[in-house]
């Protein structure tokens, strides 16, 4: 019925798996657990558990090629992807999956959730972005079901999921292509409130790298294949900059201001609003350099 894949890198999914299994078992569907360790630094000693199965790249593929072996090797027709840093938010979530697959939807997201508990400061620009930009309820994702993709919890066909593996190269920031290609193949997308407490939380000079990173992605996106549909608005801003031929002014207000926008986005109350700043103008500096 369904495969549950979990890509592993450098994590302790110990509590994930107690969790998985507790739900599983108020459920008489068939069901397995594959985990696959992108060569992480530390092999994981983890305890037996029904239906599951343990596996292990020699070198570290990146994420991309990871979730593919993952697909490849299940055995069921629906494939329910989680990153390995969440914890399911509601003890229906295994059921509220299984109701989903009897629809004539071809891919399900649950969504994102946060707990409201304050880190500290050094952590928290991952926080209030997820807070503000991820952690959307189903109804207002369903406006724009290509939108707000979040690919550490959906489930989708897997015959669909192998025809839309994309030749890309391992980056931050994926999930807006994926989007796009669920849009472009005419996907039928539903959103649910099945969240997942996302618990991987990074400093902010790390997630600050990894949002240039994303930025990065997109700018080569788009380059590779302009005429592909998107909802992603940093990318729809950024192409009107450039139909306005403003991309040098605002890659010199990057060089001007970065400095004093990574010290608010760095500290105790990075705001949102100029992290997207920052992130337009760093892709107009990088479209420029």
């Amino acid at each position: 019925m369904i495969s549950i894949l979990i890509p592993l890198y450098n994590y302790n999914i110990s509590n994930l798996l107690d969790e998985l299994n507790l739900l599983l078992n108020t459920q008489n569907r068939a069901y397995e657990i594959i985990i696959l360790d992108d060569a992480s630094p530390k092999k994981l000693d983890l305890k037996p558990y029904k239906n599951t199965t343990f596996l292990r790249n020699e070198t570290n593929l990146g994420r991309l090629k990871t979730r593919r072996l993952l697909a490849q090797k299940a055995h069921y027709n629906w494939l329910l992807f989680l990153d390995a840093d969440v914890i399911p938010k509601n003890k229906d979530f295994i059921k509220t999956y299984f109701e989903a697959i009897k629809t004539e939807n071809e891919a399900f997201f649950g969504g994102f959730s946060y707990y409201n508990i304050l880190p500290k400061k050094d952590y928290r620009l991952r926080y209030y972005y997820g807070k503000t930009k991820e952690q959307v309820d189903a109804e207002t994702r369903n406006l724009n079901p290509y939108k707000v993709i979040i690919s550490a919890n959906f489930l989708i066909k897997k015959n669909l999921f192998l025809a839309l593996d994309f030749d890309l190269k391992n980056g931050y920031g994926l999930d807006n292509y994926f989007g796009a290609l669920l849009k472009e193949h005419k996907i039928k997308v539903k959103h649910l409130n099945n969240e997942v407490y996302h618990l991987g939380l990074e400093k902010s000079t790390s997630y600050l790298e990894k949002k240039e990173a994303a930025a990065k992605t997109l700018l080569d996106l788009h380059k590779t294949n302009p005429n592909i549909t998107h909802d992603n608005d940093l990318l729809k801003r950024f192409i009107q900059l450039k139909k306005l031929k403003l991309t040098f002014l605002f890659a010199w207000i990057f060089l001007i201001f970065r400095w004093g926008l990574r010290a608010n986005l760095t500290g105790k109350k990075p705001s949102i609003f100029l992290l997207q700043i920052y992130r337009l103008t760093f892709m107009c500096y990088k479209f420029k350099s």
